[in-house]
C-alpha cells in the first residue's frame, strides 16, 4: 500500500480504467451539498490563479506556485491483475462519488470549451476523460456501477442527453457543471478576460486540484483497510479541550472551578450543543462550530477548524486575558447564538435569518454574533436591523448576479475590524459605508442594472438552487401583501416553483406563427427559466397544472390560488396570451420589486 498526493493530470492523463465495483452504491451526490461547493472551489482556484498570473506578468509556473493546490479529498484504489497489453485497471474501494463527479466536471468543461472553439484546450482536457486508441466503453477512464452505466455513457457524449436520463443524478450533475462553466466563461467582459478564464480553468483542472490517492496492491485486504479508514472513533473535540483548559487554568489560579463551571460553562453541556451540524464540508458539534465563530469575531482573523483550541489558548495567554472574563463572554455570546433558533421566524430579524440561512453565507456568522450580542448602548435594535438589511441585500444581489464568494472570508473579517472600532451610533454608517465602498469584482455590491439583467436574461431556475430561488419568490410574495392581508408572510420552504410556460411546451404552447427556426426556439428556452416565467404554487396544485395550456392554468390558478404573486399574474396577464413578450414584461416588473426589497448601497441602510 502506498499513498501519494496526485493532481488530476497525474491521476487521469495516462491510459487507465478506474472501475467502481457493483457492490458500491450508485451515484447520489446532489447540487446543494456537493456540486455547488465543488464548482465554487474550482472556480475560486481558477480565479486565484488568474490573479496571480497577472501579478507574475505571465509567468505560468510562478503563478501556479503562488496559487497553491486545492485539496479535493481522498480516494482508495486497488490494482487489478492485468496483462501487459491491457489497459491498467484499478477498483475504486473508497471515493467513488468524488471520482465520478470529477470526471463529469472535466467532461463538461471539455464540452463547453469545444463549443466555444477553444479546440486546443478541449483536446487536452479530453485526455483526462477518455483513453486513446480504444473503442466502446473501454475508452472511459472511469466506469461506474451497473445501475449508472447507461446514464454515464449518455452524459459523457458531446450531444443532447436523451430525456430518458433526465432524472439521473449523473446527467443532472453533468448539465449543472456545463451550465456553470459556460456562464462563468461568457460572463467575461473582454475577449482577453475570456481567454484568461479558459486558461485558468484548464490550469486548475490539470495541476491545481489534488487528491490523496491510497493505492493498494493486489494482495492487500481492501475491506480491512476500508473499515479502518471509515472507523467511527470518539476523538477529543476542540470544545472538550477548551473546557478542560478553562477549568484547569481557574484551578491553578486558586479559584473555584466548580462555581465557574456552574455559572459559565454548564449551559454548554446541554444536548443542543452536542448536536452535529454541517459547516462547509465538515460535520461538527454545534459547540465546536460556535467556538470557531466566536474566535473569529473576537480576533477578526481567520481560524480554521483544526486551529480552534491552539488559537483559543493563544488568545487568552498572548493577549493577557482573564480566563474568568473569557468564560463569561463565551456564555453570553453562546446564549445569543443559541437564541437564533428562538427568534420569531416572521419578525424582521427572523426573516433576515431565514433568508441568510438559505443563501448559506456562513462566513458572515461572526458579524451576526457581534451585532446580536452588543448592548443597546453600542447599537440600537433599529440600527442592528438596518445592518441586517444591508447584508441581506449585498448577499442576495451577488447571488443573483452570479458573483464569486471567494473573498467573503477576508471581506467580513475587515468589516468586523471596522465595526469593532465604531463608536455608539456609528455602526450603520461603518457597516453600509464599508460594503458600498468595495470596488473589486470579488466584493462589489451589484447595482440595479446588473440585477435587472440577471432577472431578465439569466436562466435562474437552472443557476440557483431551488431553496434560493423559492426564497426570492417568497420575498416577492411578502412584498405584494399589504397591511390588509390576513397573513403578512407566505409559508416558507413549503411551496413549489412552477413554470408558467412549462418546460415541456411543445404540445400545448406552439411558437407564434411569425416565430420560426432555431433562434425562436433558443429564445424561448432562454426565457423559459428566467424569473418572469416562474411562480409559486402548493405541492398539490403543481401536478394539476403540469404541462397544461395557458387557459387551463389560468382557470386552475384563478380557482385555487391565494397567493398575491399569482393574483397579480392573472390580473395583469390573464386576459391575453402568455408569450415571450409577457415573460419579459413580468420579468421587468419582478425586477423592480426585487430592487425595492433589496436596495443597493446607501439606500439599503
Amino acid at each position: 500500500m502506498k499513498a501519494d498526493t496526485l493532481t488530476l493530470k497525474a491521476l487521469f492523463q495516462k491510459d487507465v480504467r478506474y472501475v467502481i465495483p457493483t457492490f458500491q452504491r450508485p451515484y447520489v451526490w446532489n447540487q446543494e451539498d456537493q456540486w455547488e461547493p465543488l464548482w465554487e472551489d474550482v472556480r475560486n482556484t481558477a480565479e486565484r490563479y488568474i490573479d496571480e498570473l497577472r501579478l507574475a506578468e505571465g509567468n505560468n509556473p510562478l503563478a501556479e506556485e503562488r496559487t497553491g493546490s486545492h485539496f479535493m479529498g481522498a480516494v482508495v484504489l486497488q490494482q487489478r491483475p492485468t496483462a501487459s497489453a491491457e489497459i491498467e485497471t484499478r477498483d475504486v474501494i473508497d471515493g467513488q462519488q468524488r471520482l465520478t463527479t470529477m470526471q463529469l466536471l472535466m467532461d463538461a468543461a471539455q464540452e463547453v470549451l469545444e463549443e466555444l472553439e477553444a479546440k486546443a484546450e478541449a483536446l487536452r482536457l479530453s485526455r483526462l476523460v477518455l483513453n486513446a486508441f480504444v473503442e466502446g466503453d473501454q475508452a472511459f477512464k472511469l466506469w461506474p456501477t451497473s445501475l449508472d452505466r447507461d446514464a454515464f455513457r449518455a452524459a459523457m457524449q458531446n450531444a443532447t442527453t436523451p430525456t430518458e436520463f433526465a432524472d439521473s443524478p449523473i446527467v443532472q450533475a453533468h448539465d449543472f457543471f456545463r451550465l456553470q462553466i459556460r456562464e462563468w466563461i461568457e460572463a467575461a467582459v473582454t475577449q482577453e478576460e475570456r481567454g484568461e478564464r479558459i486558461h485558468g480553468l484548464e490550469t486548475a483542472m490539470f495541476g491545481l486540484l489534488e487528491l490523496v490517492v491510497i493505492d493498494l496492491a493486489t494482495a492487500d485486504d481492501a475491506f480491512v483497510i476500508f473499515e479502518t479508514l471509515n472507523a467511527r472513533g470518539t476523538p477529543l473535540l476542540a470544545s472538550d479541550l477548551v473546557k478542560n483548559y478553562i477549568l484547569q487554568t481557574v484551578t491553578a489560579q486558586g479559584l473555584d472551578a466548580e462555581s465557574l463551571y456552574s455559572s459559565e460553562w454548564k449551559p454548554f453541556d446541554e444536548a443542543w450543543w452536542r448536536t452535529e451540524r454541517k459547516q462547509g464540508r465538515l460535520v461538527r458539534p454545534r459547540l465546536d462550530i460556535f467556538l470557531n465563530y466566536w474566535l473569529v469575531m473576537r480576533t477578526a482573523e481567520e481560524v480554521t477548524s483544526p486551529e480552534v483550541f491552539p488559537r483559543f489558548k493563544a488568545f487568552v495567554e498572548d493577549e493577557g486575558k482573564k480566563v474568568v472574563e473569557v468564560a463569561g463572554d463565551l456564555r453570553h455570546v453562546g446564549a445569543t447564538y443559541k437564541a437564533f433558533d428562538d427568534i420569531d421566524e416572521f419578525s424582521a430579524a427572523g426573516t433576515f435569518l431565514y433568508r441568510w440561512r438559505v443563501v448559506e453565507a456562513g462566513s458572515s456568522t461572526p458579524i451576526l454574533l457581534w451585532l446580536f450580542s452588543q448592548p443597546s448602548s453600542v447599537i440600537s435594535e433599529d440600527d442592528r436591523q438596518r445592518c441586517f438589511d444591508a447584508l441581506e441585500s449585498f448577499l442576495v444581489r451577488r447571488m443573483l448576479c452570479r458573483l464569486t464568494t471567494k473573498d467573503y472570508n477576508r471581506l467580513f473579517l475587515e468589516l468586523l475590524s471596522r465595526l469593532s472600532k465604531a463608536g455608539p451610533g456609528e455602526a450603520v454608517p461603518a457597516f453600509v459605508g464599508y460594503l458600498s465602498d468595495q470596488a473589486s469584482e470579488s466584493r462589489r455590491w451589484p447595482n440595479d442594472r446588473e440585477v435587472q439583467h440577471a432577472i431578465l436574461d439569466l436562466p435562474l431556475y437552472r443557476l440557483l438552487t431551488r431553496g434560493r430561488l423559492r426564497m426570492m419568490l417568497e420575498a416577492i410574495e411578502d412584498s405584494l401583501r399589504g397591511k390588509f392581508a390576513e397573513e403578512s408572510h407566505v409559508t416558507r420552504g413549503g411551496l413549489t416553483i412552477e413554470h408558467v410556460l412549462p418546460q415541456s411546451w411543445q404540445e400545448h404552447w406552439p411558437l407564434p406563427d411569425d416565430a420560426t427556426g432555431i433562434e425562436a426556439e433558443l429564445d424561448r428556452e432562454r426565457l423559459l427559466h428566467s424569473l418572469g416565467n416562474l411562480t409559486l404554487v402548493n405541492g398539490r396544485l403543481n401536478p394539476a397544472l403540469s404541462h397544461g395550456a395557458w387557459q387551463t392554468k389560468r382557470e386552475m390558478l384563478g380557482t385555487h390560488t391565494v397567493l398575491h404573486l399569482n393574483k397579480d399574474l392573472l390580473q395583469t396577464y390573464g386576459g391575453g396570451e402568455w408569450s415571450e413578450a409577457t415573460i419579459r414584461q413580468r420579468g421587468a416588473a419582478l425586477a423592480d420589486q426585487v430592487m425595492k426589497i433589496w436596495p443597493a448601497g446607501a439606500a439599503a441602510g
